[in-house]
């Protein structure tokens, strides 16, 4: 009964949302193509999935999401592991991540698109690209924050490097992992997206690019609507895949057990949590 409250109330807040949307923009007579009306938006929406448009380019664009999230969270959790268990490979390399980190990937783009041309490989490189760092700093970050009396109490019984690994630090840094596998999925649909503005052939962004010639903003807008549920649903499947994998951790047990209204008494609290990384 609970669960059905929450949604209910959040159905209604976003009902309402439309509602004051809808009424301010007859209130004061904004022009479609400045603010289009929640109704202009859901005819533009029915009329693109309607007529398979936008589940073409959806299609392309999840592809590029996925190919960039594996390939980019593969080499920032090999990265990142290498560079926390070897500080002679934490001295000569990390300087060089961070360094290609802050170059805007908005300016890599074109570069990319240049050099990989305008079909998959380029959105995908530049996705993964995106999505490479946050999973690098958090697994660093993990596999550091292993307690040493625990590592030492390991060595003292003649544990390997390797078991100590598997056996403690991987564990240990898994939350942190998790996290960052969050933030990263985000971030590889952004890095595709972006890159389809550069150049595609294909694509939800590609789409953006050319209803905005067109001054088509409904269809902008219903894209927009789109993408913000594909990232939710990411979101969520990130979600269900933590809790598969640390279905042993008690901070996953007490967010399956604990209500919001139960949880709201300790709202204030502070609450340790993984570090995330932006762009």
């Amino acid at each position: 009964m609970k669960n059905m409250r929450n949604v209910a109330v959040t159905l209604a807040i976003f009902a309402g949302s439309l509602g004051a949307w809808e009424a301010v923009v007859r209130a004061f007579e904004i022009p479609i193509f400045i603010l289009p009306p929640p109704s202009q938006v859901a005819m533009a929406l029915y009329r693109g999935i309607a007529s398979g448009l936008y589940i073409n380019h959806l299609g392309y664009t999840l592809l590029e999401t996925l190919l960039g999230f594996i390939a980019g969270s593969l080499l920032g959790f090999f990265l990142g592991t290498a560079v926390a268990m070897n500080r002679w490979v934490e001295f000569f390399l990390y300087p060089y991540i961070v360094m290609f980190q802050s170059l805007p990937k908005v300016a890599l783009a074109p570069l990319i698109v240049v050099w990989f041309g305008l079909g998959l490989t380029s959105k995908v490189i530049n996705a993964a690209l995106v999505a490479f760092f946050p999973l690098l700093v958090n697994t660093m970050v993990g596999l550091k924050s292993a307690d040493e009396d625990r590592v030492s109490l390991m060595r003292s019984l003649a544990a390997s490097d390797r078991q100590i690994f598997w056996m403690l630090r991987l564990p240990n840094a898994l939350p942190f992992v998790m996290a960052g596998l969050d933030v990263a999925m985000i971030f590889a649909l952004i890095g595709a997206i972006v890159a389809e503005f550069v150049g595609a052939q294909r694509g939800l962004g590609m789409l953006i690019q050319s209803m905005n010639f067109n001054m088509d903003v409904s269809g902008q807008f219903s894209i927009l609507l789109i993408l913000s549920f594909v990232g939710l649903v990411l979101n969520r499947g990130i979600m269900l895949i933590r809790k598969r994998v640390m279905f042993w951790d008690p901070s996953e047990k007490r967010a399956i057990e604990t209500s919001p209204e139960e949880a709201a008494p300790v709202a204030g609290r502070a609450v340790a949590t993984p570090a995330k990384e932006g762009i």
